[in-house]
């Protein structure tokens, strides 16, 4: 496999070289197929997969993502489909240092993950809205204004919803409360960037530095971070993820969150504090509560959260180095967790056991997806010679020199947590001995090809982090993986995560899942709408009892207007009320006439 992975890598780091070497000018449309958006290809088989039949719908789905990586690493810098929409002026199609590098690693993992799902047994239909949510994350990314990156965004979050409810069963209320968060997340976006345009005049990127500072970047700092998991916006990660097929948990995995941080990066060229200090939080956060978590795929889905933290403070930090690290950790996570959920997804297909608390021994009866979690967890805890560890030591060493110390030691912190969880995860699942005797089918051959491809470019990688750094935005020039300080902190981690494992193995175990903010999040949400609904309803009956019974006195008055009268007249006159007669209120032509002018006179005036 390797030998297959290599070559890959070969060329990426050549044409790396050579485009980094390029000025950044657009060539002209004849030299490469730009007429057409690259999402166009992946969107166009999503729209035919569900009446083809599955090894020729797969195919063409591989293909497709497979082909768009390529594209991307060979489109020439440039603007492209620049056009116009409603009066606003929009560009289709944009190829930068940031978007070449998630069109690359979007449409590599793309095909992995397609293969992986046919492997997998995923339907038709499943795919096909997989290979949608994929389509509409490549649109946002080439996208060259906040116009058509916001369409994409909206698309890509119906699509995963499609993508979740797809399984049915708990992943439909599941999948509920994704598209509730996404949909706040998306409203707020669009207006930081309805705000931004009054303040700039264009949608276009290249009009501004970022997003408008002040409201209009605080409104778009909140959107994303729906997306990326900040803390307190980051529940929907841990609920949705572990809910649908194993395989569509891949494709989550990676598109939503790391199309955020490129979105921040977008919003924030030039760093935030504020979002540094948060992606630092989500980092420690996030590992502390994958530290107590059984379900495999939950846990992953907090280590989510944990390792965009990571790419959140390298944006924040905004330093040449820190974004070129943030942008390689983007990269590399997509690698490495997309791996991390093959295996567990090969796991629960087998076992049909989603809690570590019942497994163990599968290093023996899955000797190939155990190879592959290894090489996966190993790059994720950031361990010398994967690629994990040369992101993870850029954006800490872009913090530190910075003087950034609280963000620095805080990661150091995320770090050795990370080597805990893992720790933990391989231990139960492949390693202890177990009660059962696992007698399961091995990974299919598909599965296999999948996940033994992206754990080589994990391991080519991390030993030759050149081909990826000439794709990187920022600059590496002070990125120095393989430094005596820089491999004795990932040995020194290593070991703190290790030790720190046996210490608490027994207390972690009697510990249940946590107590997250959702816990009064989604009641405070229920009871509140509840409380808002009935409240709103009561209202509206109230107000329909009196005006019902307004009318009702209007018409009994009109029927009877001595007897309406009479009683009024008997409360305030008494005795003398009584010897009201009817007709006895008769007046001239001349005093009605008056009447009438004066309620019409103080009608008027009440309207004026």
């Amino acid at each position: 496999m390797s030998a297959a992975v290599a070559p890959f890598v070969a060329g990426l780091a050549a044409r790396a070289t050579v485009l980094a070497s390029e000025p950044s000018v657009s060539l002209p449309t004849a030299d490469v197929p730009t007429v057409v958006p690259p999402a166009a290809a992946i969107l166009a088989v999503a729209i035919v997969l569900p009446v083809l039949s599955r090894k020729l719908g797969h195919a063409l789905g591989v293909l497709a993502t497979g082909g768009v990586s390529l594209w991307s690493l060979l489109a020439p810098a440039g603007a492209y489909l620049d056009v116009t929409f409603l009066g606003f002026d929009a560009l289709l199609f944009n190829v930068d240092a940031f978007s070449r590098l998630m069109g690359v690693i979007f449409g590599l993992i793309g095909a992995a993950a397609v293969l992986y799902s046919y492997s997998s047994d995923a339907s038709n239909r499943q795919t096909a809205f997989a290979l949608g949510y994929v389509g509409t994350s490549v649109g946002a990314v080439f996208a060259g204004d906040w116009l058509t990156m916001i369409f994409f965004w909206e698309l890509m979050a119906v699509t995963s919803t499609l993508l979740v409810w797809d399984y049915g069963g708990e992943a439909v209320r599941a999948g509920f409360r994704y598209a509730v968060y996404h949909g706040l997340g998306g409203s707020l976006l669009m207006a930081a960037i309805v705000w931004h345009y009054t303040e700039v005049g264009s949608f276009l990127f290249s009009a501004s530095d970022g997003i408008v500072a002040g409201i209009p970047a605080a409104l778009a700092a909140v959107g994303i971070g729906v997306n990326v998991g900040f803390v307190g916006l980051h529940t929907w990660l841990p609920d949705t993820y572990p809910r649908p097929h194993v395989a569509a948990s891949v494709f989550l995995s990676v598109y939503t969150t790391k199309t955020g941080v490129y979105g921040l990066a977008r919003a924030f060229p030039d760093g935030n504090l504020a979002v540094a200090y948060m992606g630092a939080a989500m980092a420690l956060v996030g590992v502390v509560y994958a530290l107590l978590q059984n379900d495999m795929r939950r846990l992953l889905s907090y280590h989510i959260q944990s390792q965009v933290g990571y790419m959140v403070a390298g944006v924040g930090v905004g330093t040449a180095l820190a974004t070129a690290g943030a942008f390689a950790h983007v990269f590399n996570h997509i690698l490495y967790k997309a791996l991390l959920f093959m295996t567990a997804g090969v796991v629960i297909s087998r076992t049909g056991k989603q809690s570590l608390k019942y497994l163990g021994g599968l290093g023996r009866a899955l000797p190939v997806t155990a190879l592959a979690f290894t090489a996966a967890a190993l790059s994720i805890s950031g361990f010398p010679g994967f690629n994990g560890f040369v992101s993870k030591g850029m954006i800490t060493a872009a913090a530190h020199k910075e003087h950034l110390d609280g963000i620095f030691y805080i990661l150091l912190a995320a770090g050795v947590g990370t080597f805990m969880s893992f720790i933990k995860f391989g231990y139960y699942a492949f390693l202890r001995e177990s009660d059962s005797t696992w007698a399961i089918q091995r990974s299919v051959t598909g599965q296999r090809v999948a996940m033994l491809g992206v754990a080589t470019l994990c391991v080519l990688l991390g030993l030759y982090p050149d081909a990826l750094f000439a794709l990187l935005p920022g600059s590496t020039a002070d990125a120095h993986p393989f430094t005596l300080s820089h491999l004795g902190e990932g040995f020194l981690l290593a070991a703190l995560g290790v030790v720190g494992f046996a210490l608490l193995k027994t207390p972690l175990s009697k510990i249940g899942n946590g107590i997250d903010v959702d816990v009064v999040i989604e009641p405070a949400t229920f009871y509140g709408m509840r409380g808002l609904v009935r409240g709103t309803t009561e209202l509206f009956a109230a107000v329909d009892r009196a005006v019902v019974a307004a009318a009702s006195t209007a018409l009994a008055a009109a029927g009877d207007p001595y007897g309406a009268i009479r009683g009024p007249a008997v409360a305030l006159l008494g005795s003398e009320g009584e010897s009201l007669q009817d007709g006895g209120l008769r007046a001239t032509i001349a005093t009605s006439v008056l009447l009438v002018v004066v309620v019409l006179a103080a009608t008027l005036v009440g309207l004026l």
